[in-house]
């Protein structure tokens, strides 16, 4: 047996209390609750045997297009015609003595590996489209294509555009 001592509360203090414990009793209480759980559990989650569960909702997806539909044509020709441009661009800047500044004059002089340089953009530019598009993100997808062709041209307008280096002529 225990005792407890209440001293606050209106009681008087030294005031005790006989506690008994019973373990059996509560053993047995703490069964009953856990069988009531359980069961109103089961009776809660199970559906009735007559009644078909709904189907889930089917997730919305956006409407899944061939990759080489007709944008994507117009729009990876676009990436070729500016490359194509900015090659041109680029090799024009240069005869002018301008100076390159992404990549060393070296590589943009020799012209067959300047040349797989921008094949090698064309590329990069589709396979990152094509993998946007097997992933399901067709709006970058497209986003990809229009990137490239806007720092595509605006590379060919700015080579353009950059005044001629005249060099001084050397005596004879």
């Amino acid at each position: 047996m225990r005792q407890l001592t209440r001293g606050s509360g209106g009681e008087p203090a030294g005031h005790v209390y006989n506690v008994k414990v019973y373990p059996k009793i509560l053993r047995s209480l703490a069964l009953a609750a856990l069988l009531t759980v359980a069961r109103v559990a089961a009776q809660t989650s199970a559906p009735p045997a007559s009644a078909e569960l709904p189907s889930a909702p089917e997730p919305v997806k956006a409407a899944a297009h061939a990759f080489w539909d007709h944008d994507n044509k117009i729009l990876f020709t676009g990436v070729a015609a500016f490359r194509g441009l900015d090659f041109a661009s680029t090799r024009n800047m240069r005869a002018r003595g301008r100076d390159e500044i992404l990549l060393n004059n070296e590589t943009v002089d020799n012209l067959p590996t300047f040349a797989a340089i921008e094949v090698a953009g064309i590329a990069v530019s589709v396979g990152l489209s094509y993998w946007m598009h097997r992933t399901g993100h067709h709006r970058i997808e497209r986003w990809i294509s229009v990137g490239h062709i806007s720092a595509a041209a605006f590379g060919t307008g700015r080579n353009y555009l950059l005044a001629t280096k005249h060099r001084n002529p050397t005596a004879p």
